[in-house]
Order: structure tokens, then sequence, then C-alpha cells
């Protein structure tokens, strides 16, 4: 019997106990994320044209277009939504056993969405929202490293998503004391000060990211930076090549970040951040060391 079948088993027979971290099934990696869109046609033309991801054939989210990234991942795309804050609608992450998962979580006093089983694909799954209300889901599904990149597509794997957040300790509390998430590296503008801090997957090497000391008054371009996603590349420069020869208008230029990765910045029809970085750092970062794997091939 496998480990996370067996925590299943143990959890399901003792619903009122407590259970230890070591106790909780594993946390790979993303699955998807959400992003939200005024105009459908503008966005599946950005996704489909300008980065070259193709169609999946089916989502997890309701009335919602997908786009794989590799053989595991996806960008899920919902169209009619009014520009607001936060573009970045749900972020789920792949689980060896959501059901199991979901006790666990009830164990630690939360209290997840009721379990749902997928009819087509087979794959369970259950929402939770995290203390600053973002939306997640845990879905039990396979993962892996990244996916060969076919033709002209741009990239192959989703490293990372980042959200706006005010209240680090909450986070932290949810994050990392009950999901075993880890400070992969953390950073700011200026040395001594946090404006970054990524949080990686207990189980795996793709990671979330704190953006923290946003003004209550930022603007919706300001937030469509923070609130973003990212997708690694092996070389920036020809990554930004692929881009133009697929039609890209963008302006923006590689640049290396004070984490010390390459980056191009890219932004939906909605302003909505979508980040191409290396997965290795070519230099040292500023702040903090790395403290996980780096994503992306065998290294």
């Amino acid at each position: 019997m496998s480990r996370s079948v067996l925590v299943g088993v143990l959890l399901l027979a003792l619903p009122g106990a407590a259970f230890s971290p070591e106790q909780r099934p594993r946390i790979g990696g993303l699955y998807s994320v959400t992003i939200k869109a005024s105009d459908l046609d503008k966005a599946r033309h950005f996704y489909e044209e300008d980065l070259k991801l193709p169609r999946a054939d089916q989502c997890l989210t309701r009335l919602a277009e997908c786009f794989m990234v590799g053989l595991f991942q996806r960008i899920e795309i919902t169209g009619n939504a009014a520009p607001s804050a936060d573009m970045i609608n749900t972020v789920a992450f792949s689980t060896s056993n959501a059901r199991a998962l979901r006790i666990y979580l009830i164990s630690q006093g939360l209290t997840p969405g009721k379990l749902i089983s997928d009819p087509c694909g087979g794959q369970e799954s259950f929402e939770i929202g995290d203390p600053e209300q973002h939306h997640l889901i845990f879905v039990r599904n396979n993962w892996g490293v990244s996916g060969s990149v076919r033709g002209a597509e741009i990239s192959g794997r989703m490293i990372h998503t980042g959200f706006v957040v005010s209240d680090r300790a909450a986070e932290d509390k949810f994050y990392k004391d009950i999901l075993g998430f880890h400070v992969y590296w953390h950073g700011g503008m200026k040395e001594g000060e946090d404006n970054w801090v990524d949080m990686q997957v207990p189980d795996g090497t793709d990671w979330i990211e704190y953006m923290l000391k946003v003004p209550d008054n930022a603007t919706h371009k300001q937030l469509g930076v923070m609130n973003h996603i990212a997708l690694g590349v092996p070389d920036i420069h020809a990554a930004q090549q692929q881009l133009i020869k697929n039609g890209w208008k963008g302006t923006e230029e590689p640049k290396i970040g004070r984490d010390g990765k390459w980056q191009l910045n890219l932004y939906d029809p909605d302003e909505t951040r979508v980040e191409l970085m290396e997965f290795k750092p070519t230099k040292e970062p500023c702040c903090s060391p790395y403290t996980g794997p780096h994503p992306g091939p065998p290294q």
C-alpha cells in the first residue's frame, strides 16, 4: 500500500483526530491558474497565437477555455469579466490524495469545500480559501518535470504564480505551518526589505510568490504586475525571438531580476503579467540565497 493511500485510510478511520504535518499528503506543484478576461477573443489570441500554447479538452474551471503548459499544467481563461483588482481567479495545486488532504485540513481547524469527483477524468478535488481569500483548488493529479516544447510553443512549464499579500504572518500560518510550503527565496527592491517572498511547494519545485507592501490605492496596471503567472524557459533571448516570430508586439526587453534570473515581462490584453523566467539564476541573487531546488530539466 502506498504512503498516500495509507495516510488516506488512517485519516478516514479517525475523522475526529488532529494529524501531524508528516501525515499530510504530498503537494507537488501547480496544476492550473485561472485568469479572468474581459474579451475572450483577445485573450485567446494572446495565449494561443503569441504564446502558441495548445488547447486542452478538459478544464478544471466551469465554462473556461484551457491552454496546456507541458503535459501536466494548464492556463484557464474565463471570459466576460469586468476589469478588477485581481484578474487571477483561481490557483490549483496537484496532490497525491485530495480526499486525505481535505480531511487533514479539517483536522487543522479549516473548512474546505466538499470533495468533488470528475466523472470524465476521475480526478478528485476540493476548494478552499486562504486567509486572504485567494481561491485555491487541490486536485489529485500527477506532476512532473518540464514538458518538451513543441514547435513555436514558448514554454512547457508554469513555475510560479504571484498575488498580493497584506498579512504575511496569516498567510505563513496557512501555507508554511499547515501545508508545508517553505521559503525558496525572498528579497526586495532595496537591501534589507522584502517585497517578494517565494514559497515553494513541499514536494516539488513550483512556488507561489507573496507580493508584499502593495499600496491600497494601487492602479489596475500595478495590480496586473503583482497578480501574475510565470512560465519557465531555458533561454530568455531565444524565447524572445520565438515570441517575435509568433507575432508578439511587446516592447519590453529581457533583464536580470533581483533574484539573479533572466526574465521578460509580457502582458495579456487585460494587463495581467505573464512573466517568462529562466529556470536557473545566472548570477548570485540579492538579499537571500536559494533554499530549494530550481525547476526545469533535471540538474
